[in-house]
């Protein structure tokens, strides 16, 4: 049997939900039966020295389905004897499947998320969409919600090959009772402070924005809380303008991205994770699953989700999981004074 080539634009460095996702999927194949092609990053060396299996960087920093590409993969697939292919994201690097095909790569699954919801809602796009399905032999999906978003794109014998793959959760890294006191030190937060967390990407979808809204009402239940914002992005800024429109300097902490090893201490300083995200842009734009959800709950912490795409399905089996209404206010406040209420 040959290798696996996984082929990807989200791979670390880079970070995201996506990243973390392929990068654990790749770590769970044998390391001699398994080689990453991957766009060009600056620091990639370290990860790249570590993994165990070639990781063959493309030169350019976005890989697209161009016919250099196309041939770069080809050849990749051929030098080492890759006869299976799995796309970390179908959309749109799934369109060199029929090249691979040709070229001998006897199976190809393609990796669906989020951002194939609006390529299934788009006419171009869902044209793609559609030809990629019937060009792999198996398309994966996050959640019931992207499933039923995305087949309305795939041909009747497409929709009917699909296989969920949601990602998973290491129970040995993320559990309850991990000392979080280090971090609580040094943001100058004491034990009894009650810390509410959220860490993920800072884009507009998933919700910060309305936790902060949120925050003066619960600081006048709970005068002592603090508000935790773990994470990076382009919606940052926006952040912190709102932060101190509220003036609320002294409860709301930012912290940058931390590294994905660190990230069971960082739920473990928490005593609730909260997250109220949203689908964004008329449907275009929605929370396909959240890993961090299943990290928070696996880590024993209280986690509100907002009622947006696929993220409520991450707590139909956890006992302290709560939707929220993403836009209400009032809602989220009561809910992050009731979760808090337990534990302190």
């Amino acid at each position: 049997m040959g290798r696996v080539l996984v082929i990807t634009n989200d791979f670390p460095p880079r970070r995201g939900g996506i990243e973390s996702f392929v990068f654990s999927l790749c770590a769970g194949i044998p390391a001699d039966q398994v080689v990453v092609y991957t766009a060009r990053m600056d620091g990639s060396e370290a990860i790249d020295s570590s993994v165990g299996y070639p990781v063959i960087r493309d030169r350019g920093r976005m890989l697209l389905p161009t016919l250099r590409v196309g041939r770069s993969v080809r050849a990749v697939a051929r030098r080492h004897g890759c006869d299976r292919v799995v796309f970390g994201a179908a959309a749109p690097l799934g369109l060199l499947a029929r090249g691979l095909r040709a070229d001998g790569v006897r199976r190809i699954v393609g990796l669906t998320h989020g951002h194939e919801v609006w390529w299934a809602k788009v006419p171009v796009a869902r044209w793609m969409l559609r030809r990629i399905g019937d060009d792999v032999d198996v398309l994966t999906y996050v959640s019931e919600f992207c499933r039923r978003e995305i087949s309305r794109a795939l041909s009747v014998e497409a929709a009917a090959t699909m296989v969920r793959l949601s990602p998973g959760v290491d129970t040995d890294r993320f559990r309850p009772g991990l000392d979080g006191s280090a971090l609580r030190a040094r943001l100058g937060i004491t034990a009894d402070q009650p810390v509410v967390l959220a860490a993920s990407r800072l884009v507009a979808r998933k919700g910060h924005d309305t936790l902060i809204k949120a925050w003066p009402s619960v600081l006048e239940r709970r005068s002592d809380a603090v508000l935790l914002i773990v994470g990076d992005g382009p919606y940052r800024w926006r952040l912190r303008r709102l932060t101190a429109k509220f003036e609320l300097a002294r409860s709301v902490r930012f912290v940058p991205s931390v590294p994905w090893e660190d990230m069971p201490l960082v739920y473990a300083a928490a005593d609730v994770f909260a997250l109220p995200c949203r689908t964004r842009l008329w449907g275009l734009e929605p929370e396909a699953f959240g890993i961090v959800f299943l990290e928070a709950a696996a880590s024993g912490l209280p986690v509100i989700v907002g009622d947006g795409g696929g993220a409520p399905e991450t707590i139909v089996d956890c006992d302290m999981g709560y939707v929220v209404d993403p836009r209400d206010t009032v809602e989220l406040a009561n809910r992050v004074v009731s979760a808090l209420a337990p534990r302190r």
